[in-house]
Parts: C-alpha cells; sequence; structure tokens
C-alpha cells in the first residue's frame, strides 16, 4: 500500500467523523472495527463497528469539537494521525493533541487506538 493511500484512508476517516456518515466510514473499514480511546468520559471507551463509531462521531459533533489534522504518519504497513481537538462548549474548554493510530487489513482500517495529551480534560470538557 502507498504513502498516498494511506493518507487517503486517514484524511477519509477523520471527514467521516466530521460528516456523520457511516457509508463513508464504511468504505474504508472492516466489519469488525473497533476504535479505542482512553479516559473515563462519554466518549472514552471501545467503540465498536461503524455503528459504535458513529455515536462516538455524534458526541464529538454534538460538542462542537473541531478536528484538525496536524500531520499523517507512515509505517510499514499502517497510519498514524496527528490531530489538534479543540472547541468551547457549555462553559468548558477543549485544547487536545492526540494521535490514533489506523491498524489496516486488506487495505481497510480494522483496529483504530488514540493516545490523548491531555485525558483528564477530556474526561472533564465530556463530562
Amino acid at each position: 500500500m502507498t504513502e498516498a493511500e494511506k493518507q487517503s484512508i486517514a484524511q477519509t476517516f477523520i471527514a467521516s467523523l466530521r460528516a456523520q456518515d457511516a457509508d463513508l466510514l464504511k468504505s474504508i473499514t472492516t466489519e469488525d472495527v473497533s476504535w479505542t480511546l482512553p479516559g473515563a468520559s462519554a466518549v472514552s471507551g471501545r467503540a465498536v463497528g461503524v455503528a459504535g463509531i458513529m455515536k462516538r462521531a455524534h458526541g464529538l459533533a454534538m460538542n462542537d469539537v473541531n478536528l484538525e489534522i496536524l500531520h499523517v504518519l507512515y509505517g510499514l504497513d499502517d497510519v498514524a494521525i496527528m490531530l489538534h481537538n479543540t472547541s468551547q462548549h457549555g462553559g468548558r474548554v477543549l485544547d487536545e493533541y492526540l494521535t490514533t493510530v489506523c491498524l489496516l487489513r486488506d487495505n481497510r482500517i480494522r483496529q483504530l487506538n488514540t493516545y490523548i495529551s491531555d485525558v483528564p480534560m477530556l474526561n472533564t470538557f465530556f463530562a
């Protein structure tokens, strides 16, 4: 898989979250896809399947979270996305850096693992 193809998958993943577009997400994921996010907030834990990921995307959208791609990083077989997520909503502020590692199988995302710079901030923002 080329770097351009990996970049396309990474950008399509973020676009599917922004648009809350399940069909777009299905086009780049395996049927058994899951996404882990640390913390103890409403958006934390393991989201399973496209429906679970769309539920998380809805939670991000309802809180006006801006997903800014800083860099796409390439591994031998996989791809990662460095992001800066920000929001001001309901008197709360979110300003965090994170990396989501996209593990691929047959040129589709099978597992997403997110690493966050400030888990307490995430927990407070999505309390």
